[in-house]
């Protein structure tokens, strides 16, 4: 069986608890978690000795917090306020977590979802999609990682062109697989305002929403957007219904070919202090 599982951000207990909800068996069942796996909850660094420890049973998706903590690590990002990750940043297997985490997906196309933790841009398709995002796990992976995370954070470029190359163009897909929320019809994005409830400032679509998305015909699945909440509709999958805020972890299980066979939730650990 397959589960597809929203924003964990340390919040291990619920995940405990929520594998027992679906009676889980590594022999038997396959975990998707769809980003952002670590910060704001309570436990982060039991959260990821937990998914190292499952193997090949769980498929993790890089987050943008999950991003933060490889920066962190590497000495290219300062902590943030309201971070959770002394835990793993103190830890003795600290270097082993920290490789594991940059050995982690983007996107990826299983059981007929295609899966990312917030969002594509109406002009990706999804090879599109799914090439960028391996572009982006190849950079991770090289000696120089740490070059390449001292450049990783920006807004620009802000608009989708195949023509971009280098650091601004994997600047920009990981931008839009990890933090997009809102885009325009051409491509551009917007990274600053506020994701309220979900509703597009003007001249704005929600991701999924903006006309002419060439993932349109894809049923997609994806965390990110806790003010959001649980968007269960034939093409559409949002799975981060805030759990480090109070709220619900949430897992749907799926069929071979995609289809829906159950949804299960279990309720927060601790509301973290800081949104």
């Amino acid at each position: 069986m397959n589960y597809l599982i929203g924003d964990l951000q340390g919040c291990c207990d619920a995940f405990e608890r929520l594998l027992e909800r679906v009676d889980f068996s590594p022999s038997r069942d396959r975990l998707y978690l769809l980003g952002d796996l670590a910060n704001r909850g309570p436990a982060t660094l039991a959260t990821l000795r937990r998914l190292v420890g499952l193997g090949d049973t769980a498929t993790c998706l890089l987050g943008n917090h999950d991003l933060h903590l490889l920066a962190v690590a590497h000495g290219t990002r300062k902590p943030s306020k309201g971070d959770t990750l002394d835990d793993v940043l103190d830890a003795v297997d600290r270097p082993a977590i920290v490789d594991w985490l940059r050995h982690q997906r983007l996107a990826l196309f299983e059981h007929g979802w295609l899966m990312v933790h917030a969002g594509v841009v109406p002009q990706w398709d999804l090879d599109t999609t799914l090439a960028l995002a391996g572009e982006i796990e190849t950079r991770l992976q090289a000696p120089d990682l740490a070059d390449f995370l001292a450049v990783m954070y920006g807004n620009t470029p802000d608009r989708w062109d195949p023509a971009l190359a280098g650091d601004a163009r994997l600047r920009f897909a990981i931008n839009v697989l990890t933090r997009l929320r809102f885009c325009a019809a051409d491509g551009t994005i917007d990274l600053h305002s506020k994701d309220g409830q979900g509703e597009a400032p003007p001249g704005l679509y929600r991701w999924f929403d903006a006309p002419g998305r060439l993932t349109a015909g894809v049923p997609v699945a994806f965390g990110h957007w806790s003010t959001l909440g649980l968007i269960d509709r034939p093409d559409l999958l949002s799975l981060d219904t805030g759990c480090v805020w109070g709220g619900q972890l949430t897992a749907m299980r799926v069929g071979p070919r995609g289809e829906r066979e159950g949804l299960f939730q279990v309720p927060c650990d601790q509301a973290a202090p800081f949104h």
